[in-house]
């Protein structure tokens, strides 16, 4: 019997005093891969920003639950702790830090245990080959002077090292083109193999979703799921698009 990860019951967020999500359930099993797919503006990314807790998102109705226990009461920090991981659409470039010890400090920092310095290579080599990236990324500062397609990669590859529990995938097949989509969507095909972990991409373009396994897919339409169906529904929104959801 699949084991619930994640219960998201009627859940208002608001933004700048105005409401994006209206009354938003979701659940989430262990190992399942969930797709939200919405026009913009929707509130795709106010979902996800919401369940990581950010400040600017304001819950003002509604409980998250997160492996049992509530997420709404924990903060940013505790979250990732927690198990929860976001990529973005926009990721940050930060000076002075390079990728893989970003990675090393955020692995111990989650699991409070220090790291041998030998073992992080050894799996950030095996992580780094599967995304195809030269060694010598891992060296470079985070996201400085990547492009956009590289700084996808940056974050599927701290995906494969953190291994968390539940990841959020925002539009992380934004502006990247098609070889660079086959790569991204082989690193998200190796996480997908951990059926202790679940997947949450959110999108509007269905291409990194070709090679994937996706158990259920949820069209949000003014802050709210209006429909929610198997694989199959991602390719009627190919051939036909929102209009009909958001009548």
């Amino acid at each position: 019997m699949a084991k619930e990860l994640l219960n998201v019951e009627k859940l208002d967020v608001r933004v700048e005093e105005k409401d994006i999500l209206r009354g938003l359930s979701l659940k989430v099993n262990r190992g399942e891969t969930h797709v939200i797919m919405g026009p913009n503006g929707a509130g795709k990314s106010t979902f996800g920003n919401a369940l990581m807790g950010n400040p600017q998102y304001e819950v003002t109705g509604g409980k998250v639950e997160f492996d049992g226990s509530d997420l709404l009461e924990l903060p940013v920090n505790e979250r990732a702790k927690a198990g929860i991981f976001m990529s973005f659409q926009n990721p940050l470039e930060v000076p002075g830090i390079s990728l893989s010890n970003f990675i090393r400090n955020a692995l111990e920092q989650r699991t409070g245990k220090r790291i041998r310095l030998w073992d992080f290579r050894k799996e950030m080599k095996k992580a780094l080959k599967v995304l195809h990236m030269d060694q010598s990324y891992a060296d470079r500062d985070l996201n400085v002077g990547f492009s956009g397609g590289e700084k996808k990669k940056a974050e599927i590859l701290q995906l494969l090292m953190l291994k968390p529990s539940l990841a959020i995938l925002d539009e992380t097949d934004s502006g990247l083109d098609v070889d660079a989509v086959r790569t991204v969507s082989r690193g998200i095909e190796e996480y997908q193999k951990d059926k202790d972990s679940a997947l949450i991409i959110i999108t509007h373009n269905a291409a990194i979703l070709s090679s994937l396994h996706v158990d259920a897919t949820h069209i949000l339409i003014d802050g709210k799921i209006v429909e929610s169906d198997g694989a199959s529904l991602v390719d009627e929104i190919n051939e036909n698009g929102f209009a009909k959801y958001e009548k």
